[in-house]
């Protein structure tokens, strides 16, 4: 008996999978399908992307639709376009030997009217995205009254992407509903919440320890300054020359500025982030998946729902500010079982974060040395002579030409021919990285213990302490602005950012105090800061901003700093 057919799928099924080549379920498979082809029971699925999800709620939602019946039978919600088209054409290959089922995808970027008249021509399963979907629900394109089965495909990037109201919305318009499927990678408070309002019982298996990575991703960082992460990244790139990757940017202006770069570099990249339009959009992930294009960066947004085998490496260009986070952007290389590599760049004051990484994903993450320039070229001079020996020259009439170049190499060495060669293909490499400088930076004791003990309750006193950052490329600024002149932590954060036209994290700790205040900031851009505050107006009053003696002294009461660092200008401030 057919693996697939012990799960109690029907003859139609079995024959579609055997075509499609799956010879043994995943585990959320063999899990899952048992389960839901019953019908009847709500069920919660924990599993990562690229576990056979699709075949797991796909197969059993084909074979409980009723062919004869012309509506829409289920629901299928997803975040994104692509997750949409995806689960769509999977489900489109599963029924292929079963007459009369119909399968409409509903997203934005696409004509309402074409999806609208299709709707009307008698579908069973509908996969959505939800805006448009709620869009059709207003119009009344769409009745959900006789839906049985509502499948929540990435329930927590759904959530992530601000779709709460809108699950909440579907999930009340489909009131005759027998059961609902609800998969998701992790299980934040919010999937939870979803699990307790609107589900009865509901049986839950998780493939995978909860808010776990998939065992077959490696995790690496690698530590620099601030202001030399983009050549951090450059390097990283010509250091893994078989590259197949996705870069992750908090923001679509970092995305472009970083893609812009490259491109000029002579780099294969194209940029996805929501200034796009979806034609262009299309064609960019079109590219990618012809393998045209190495690289793809982009916004966490902008990549939900991409699903793309073969993906090598995803480089995180900064860490996101939610942890989680941090699991979808990884859970896009090692999929289908295949091996992938984490890579996340990140300066000495985020060591903290990898530590929660760690813990959240159960796994462990090795700081590796960013390579050096004589590194680099080695390593590109390997691959290439891989590639030299590994050239089909089958195919080509080249004895044709094997005379001429034995006569015009006549006196020429073997030796001195492979120098050539790698001459033409490595010169730039060279000459780029001959004087390069080593990107590394150590982490000092004193960052090692801020970070180890960061957010613990009864270390107020250490991080207090820890201010002397000689050692890990930051310094202390002082400023005479606080709280006093309207701001607060956010707002401060952004007036000197505007001011200084500085970038977010060049920054470390800020102590904003009453009268003034204390700005960590990377040494390399602190004497911008200072030129572009210092001397400024702020409410009728001069800015005053300079760097301590020292290093770093904890203020006094009155917010100016003890000892030696509290200078004669400082003292006739006010």
């Amino acid at each position: 008996m057919n693996s697939f057919e012990a799960l109690g799928l029907n003859e139609q099924l079995v024959a579609s999978v055997t075509d499609l080549g799956f010879e043994n379920p995943t585990p959320i498979q063999e899990k899952a399908i048992p389960i839901l082809i019953s019908g009847t029971t709500d069920f919660v699925g924990l599993a990562q992307t690229g576990t056979g999800k699709t075949a797991a709620f796909g197969l059993p939602l084909i074979q409980l639709i009723n062919p004869q019946d012309k509506f829409p039978q289920a629901l299928v919600v997803c975040p994104t376009r692509e997750l949409c088209l995806q689960i769509t054409n999977d489900l489109q290959n599963f029924k292929k030997k079963i007459r009369g089922v119909n399968v409409e995808a509903v997203y934005g970027g696409a004509s309402i009217t074409m999806q609208i008249r299709n709707l009307r021509q008698g579908v069973q399963i509908v996969v959505a995205t939800p805006g448009r979907l709620i869009d059709l629900i207003e119009r009344k394109a769409v009745d959900l009254q006789k839906v049985k089965y509502v499948v929540l495909d990435e329930a927590d990037e759904m959530l992530n992407m601000g779709f709460r109201d809108d699950i909440d919305f579907v999930l009340k318009n489909t009131v005759n509903r027998e059961s609902i499927w609800l998969f998701s990678a992790t299980m934040p408070p919010e999937v939870r919440a979803i699990s307790r309002n609107f589900m009865e019982s509901p049986k839950e298996v998780t493939v995978g320890k909860k808010n776990s990575g998939n065992a077959n991703i490696v995790h690496n960082y690698y530590i620099c300054a601030a202001h030399q992460r983009y050549e951090t990244l450059k390097r990283l790139i010509d250091f893994n020359p078989g590259m197949y990757g996705i870069i992750f940017s908090r923001t679509k202006a970092d995305a472009q500025e970083i893609s812009e770069r490259l491109s000029k570099a002579g780099y294969d990249i194209e940029a996805l982030h929501g200034d796009l339009t979806q034609q262009q959009r299309d064609k960019v992930m079109g590219r990618f998946r012809a393998k045209t294009l190495q690289l793809l960066i982009a916004t966490d947004v902008a990549a939900r729902g991409i699903d793309v085998d073969g993906i090598t490496h995803v480089i995180n260009y900064e860490l996101p500010d939610d942890m989680e986070v941090y699991t979808h952007r990884s859970g896009r290389t090692a999929r289908a079982g295949k091996s992938g590599i984490s890579i996340s760049i990140c300066h000495v004051r985020e060591i903290y974060k990898i530590r929660q990484l760690e813990k959240m994903v159960n796994a462990s993450f090795h700081k590796v040395d960013i390579p050096l320039g004589k590194e680099v070229c080695r390593k590109q001079f390997f691959h290439f002579m891989d590639r030299l020996i590994a050239a089909d020259i089958s195919n080509g009439d080249y004895e044709t030409f094997l005379p001429d170049l034995m006569e015009r190499f006549a006196h020429v060495s073997k030796e001195e021919v492979l120098q050539r060669v790698a001459a033409l293909e490595f010169s730039h490499f060279l000459k780029y990285y001959e004087n390069a400088e080593d990107l590394n930076v150590k982490e000092s004791r004193t960052a090692r213990n801020d970070n180890r003990e960061y957010g613990k309750p009864g270390n107020a006193r250490r991080e207090r302490g820890n201010y002397n950052n000689r050692d890990n490329g930051f310094t202390r600024l002082f400023i005479n602005l606080g709280t006093k002149d309207g701001f607060y932590k956010a707002s401060f954060l952004q007036f000197i950012l505007d001011e200084s036209n500085l970038k977010k994290d060049t920054l470390g700790k800020i102590d904003l105090r009453e009268m003034n205040s204390w700005v960590e900031v990377d040494r390399s851009v602190a004497g911008k800061m200072i030129r572009s505050l210092d001397g400024k107006r702020f409410n009728n009053r001069a800015v005053r901003m300079n760097e301590a003696d020292g290093g770093f002294k904890r203020p006094s009461d009155d917010g100016m700093p003890r000892g030696g660092n509290r200078t004669k200008k400082e003292r006739n401030i006010f």
